[in-house]
């Protein structure tokens, strides 16, 4: 199970773990229960530069369509094909099997968002 003290969070409801230059990004299980049963994901192809606060892919449910932000700006190095392939991963594992798409990014890409305490406040809220 992944530490979610250790993730960073968009206001968006994204979740963005760093390694390195890598972020790792996926949306929260809030966000994922909220939608509900999640039936169709679209991604940015590997290699698409995404701009923080932009849309970058979709995410469709049973109960309405949601759009994916990027939460940092950088480049498309991996998407999720098993999400793609299986969107029922976004509900069920949403901060492991579940994540969307990782990005290369530059230092700082993640100051000014949200830690998991600030997250939570935000959705209790």
């Amino acid at each position: 199970m992944t530490d979610l003290t250790t993730l960073k969070y968009s206001e968006e409801h994204e979740w963005i773990a760093l390694e390195g230059d890598v972020a790792t990004i996926g949306v929260t299980d809030y966000a994922a229960d909220k939608l509900g049963d999640v039936v169709f994901v679209e991604l940015p192809a590997v290699g698409t530069e995404v701009t923080a606060g932009a849309v970058v892919g979709e995410i469709e449910s049973t109960k309405s369509v949601g759009e994916l932000f990027a939460p940092v700006s950088g480049t498309v190095v991996e998407i999720n094909d098993a999400a793609v392939d299986d969107p029922s991963l976004v509900n069920g594992e949403p901060f492991e099997g579940g994540w969307l798409i990782k990005v290369s990014v530059a230092d700082g890409a993640t100051d000014g968002l949200l830690d998991r305490d600030a997250y939570v406040a935000l959705t209790e809220g």
